[in-house]
C-alpha cells in the first residue's frame, strides 16, 4: 500500500509520527468509454473554453470566483490557511463513538506509526481501547479540512473521516407518511416477520452478486453468446392485503425476492 498522508497525531503534548493508507478500494468492473463507430477509446481533454484548445495539466491552476473575478491559489496558499493541519491530526477531544450518528461517517484510513512512533502510537491504541474512547481530531488533507475521530480497531488505530453538520441535508421536506392507522395484527405479523428473518451481522457472507453477473455476461458475449433479458414486475402490495402479504412471508426462506 501507498501512504496518502504523512505527518503526526497530537496527542496532548505528545506527537506521534504516522502515515495514513486507505483502508477501502473501489470493486466495480474497469468500464472503458468507447466510440460505437470503432471501439475506440474516448479521451477526455482539459480545454480552453475561450480559444478551444487543450490546456496542459502544468498550466492549470485552481482559482475562487470572488466578486465575479478569479482569485488564483497557490499552494502555499492552502498550507498558509492552517500550516499545522496540515501536518499535524491534532485530537481536540475524546468521545462515545455510539454517540456519533452513523450518517456523519466517510472514508477509513489505516494508521500506521512511522518511525519512532511505535511507543507512543501503542499507548494512545491502548488508552482507547481500555477507554472505549474515540479521538474527535481536524486536519487537511488534499487541500480540504477533514472532521475525523480516531478509533481503535483490532490492534491498530483506524482514521474515520466525518462530514460536517452542515453537508448533512435536513429530512424535514420528505413527504413522509403521517399518523398512519394500521391494526395491532398488522404490527405483530410484522416483528414475526423481523423475528424470523434476524441473524447475526457477517459482512464475509455478503458479495456484489451484480458484479460477478455482469462479469458472466461481458464472458458469454466475448464467446458469441446473446444476452438474455430475464422479465421482471415488481407487485407493489394493496393496503388491504398487507395483513395476508406478511402472514404468507413468513416460513419463507430471506432474501426471497418480492416479484412475479
Amino acid at each position: 500500500m501507498r501512504a496518502i498522508w504523512s505527518g503526526s497525531i497530537g496527542f496532548g503534548l505528545v506527537n506521534i509520527p504516522v502515515k495514513l493508507f486507505s483502508a477501502t478500494q473501489d470493486s466495480r468492473l474497469d468500464l472503458d468509454m468507447l466510440d460505437s463507430k470503432d471501439l475506440a477509446h474516448i479521451k477526455f481533454k482539459r480545454v480552453n473554453e475561450n480559444s478551444g484548445k487543450e490546456v496542459p495539466w502544468e498550466q492549470i491552476v485552481k482559482g475562487y470566483l470572488y466578486k465575479d473575478e478569479y482569485v488564483v491559489l497557490e499552494d502555499e496558499d492552502f498550507e498558509a490557511a492552517s500550516p499545522k493541519k496540515s501536518k499535524i491530526i491534532e485530537i481536540e477531544s475524546f468521545v462515545q463513538e455510539t454517540d456519533i450518528d452513523d450518517i456523519y461517517f466517510e472514508s477509513a484510513y489505516f494508521v500506521e506509526p512511522a518511525k519512532g512512533g511505535e511507543k507512543a502510537y501503542s499507548l494512545l491504541l491502548q488508552a482507547l481501547q481500555k477507554s472505549g474512547k474515540a479521538g474527535l481530531s481536524r486536519f487537511v488533507l488534499r487541500s480540504q479540512e477533514h472532521l475525523s475521530v480516531i478509533r481503535p480497531r483490532e490492534n491498530y488505530l483506524l482514521l474515520q473521516q466525518l462530514r460536517f453538520e452542515e453537508e448533512v441535508r435536513s429530512a424535514e421536506d420528505l413527504a413522509v407518511p403521517r399518523d398512519i392507522k394500521f391494526a395491532k395484527r398488522e404490527l405483530d405479523m410484522a416483528m414475526e416477520l423481523i423475528k424470523q428473518y434476524t441473524t447475526e451481522f457477517d459482512i464475509t457472507q455478503y458479495k456484489d452478486e451484480y458484479k460477478a453477473e455482469l462479469l458472466k455476461i461481458i464472458k458469454a458475449k466475448a464467446s458469441g453468446k446473446k444476452t438474455v433479458v430475464k422479465k421482471m414486475r415488481v407487485v407493489h402490495t394493496k393496503s388491504d392485503e398487507l395483513f395476508d402479504q406478511l402472514k404468507a412471508s413468513l416460513g419463507k426462506p430471506a432474501n426471497k425476492k418480492r416479484a412475479s
